[in-house]
């Protein structure tokens, strides 16, 4: 099995997977042609318009803080605040609606349940990658390792606008000239993500997309009983999560019946479950979704993954959103991070193939628990 993980794993980092740009299109081609070859016979490729980059929203929220912090202003401060919170989390990104989108492009193959369909699976892997930046640097992400690990947190992404936003909101003068100094590095360090290279990005998230094609040859061999899968590999997470928005919109999902299954940068080391989500505010998953994957791994006789919660987004949270059933899996390397996290050595020498062996092992229990 690790062969063939590491054969697609390489085949996608050889691609500059753009976030809704034209890697991601040739990816979504060739990750179509290879599920097909995998036996599923009902797949589409479904065209979405999506923004290229969280950067420049990010940097409209960031630029909005340092007027906040200039004109002393509490009322725009936390206006700002309240509007990033929407935006990094996905529940009202309407800033980036304003902006110029690329075209992105999500794969959705289904494989047909053993018997009368009563669930539905959804398998969720995002094939876009990263854009790298001084932000990523190693030094900065891997910073408070040891606290990581005790607390069981990764890395935050989007944290310190909100404390800048909070900071000028105070209203002190001390407050507004920490505040304006953060958001003028933020701005800074959004408009060098905006100019930088997109990573191979074979943890994040060649692995995941990997490890769902693993998991859709096993299902196809042996389908699920009454449940159907769908297999969603999509677009522009890495930008907004608008490709998992795209495919929400397009396939309504019963909350009653469909149960939603991520996996993201899954080659790090330590298998994980995602209680929660916290950019800025905590989104958490629900404890019976969480719980029921450690079920699984114990009936399974598998070792239940770690709970930790992340510092950054999965395409996962935008189903709980919904009311759906979602749980999100992932892996840590030593360090409490991902592994090369958004940086050009993000390459596939570096992936853990057992890790993501393992994390299609946890999946396919969760999978069948159904």
């Amino acid at each position: 099995m690790s062969g063939r993980l590491g054969e697609d794993v390489a085949a996608l980092a050889a691609i500059v997977r753009d976030s809704a740009g034209a890697g991601e299109r040739e990816s979504a081609r060739w990750l179509a042609g290879r599920l097909r070859e995998l036996g599923v016979d009902d797949v589409a490729i479904e065209p979405y318009r999506g923004p290229r980059t969280y950067a420049w929203a990010h940097l409209v929220h960031a630029l909005a803080g340092l007027a906040a912090a200039a004109r002393g202003s509490r009322a725009l401060a936390l206006a700002a605040l309240a509007s990033y919170e929407l935006e990094v989390s996905g529940r009202l990104p309407w800033v980036r609606r304003l902006l110029p989108a690329g075209e992105g492009a999500n794969v959705v193959g289904r494989i047909p349940a053993a018997g009368r369909r009563r669930r539905t699976l959804v398998l969720v892997a995002h094939h876009d990658a990263a854009r790298t930046g001084l932000m990523w640097h190693p030094r900065l992400v891997n910073a408070g390792a040891a606290l990581r690990n005790r607390r069981r947190v990764s890395p935050p992404a989007a944290g310190a606008l909100g404390l800048a936003a909070l900071a000028t909101a105070t209203g002190t003068r001390a407050g507004r000239r920490i505040g304006g100094a953060v958001h003028a590095l933020a701005a800074a360090l959004l408009l060098d993500v905006a100019r930088s290279p997109t990573v191979p990005g074979a943890n994040d998230n060649a692995s995941g997309v990997a490890g769902a094609l693993e998991l859709a040859r096993r299902l196809v061999a042996r389908p699920l009983d009454g449940a159907e899968v769908v297999v969603a590999l999509t677009g522009a997470e890495e930008s907004g999560m608008a490709g998992m928005a795209a495919f929400l919109d397009a396939h309504p999902l019963d909350p009653g019946d469909a149960f939603v299954l991520g996996l993201d940068t899954i080659g790090s080391g330590r298998p994980i479950v995602a209680v929660g989500e916290a950019t800025l505010l905590p989104h958490r998953y629900r404890e019976a979704d969480v719980a029921f994957v450690e079920r699984a791994a114990r009936d399974a006789g598998l070792a239940p993954p770690e709970r930790w919660r992340t510092g950054a987004w999965t395409d996962p949270v935008l189903a709980t959103f919904r009311g759906l059933p979602a749980v999100s899996l992932l892996s840590v390397d030593a360090q409490g991070g991902y592994g090369r996290y958004h940086v050009p050595q993000d390459t596939p020498e570096h992936v853990d193939l057992g890790s993501v062996a393992r994390c299609v092992d946890l999946a396919e229990a969760v999978a069948r628990a159904l």
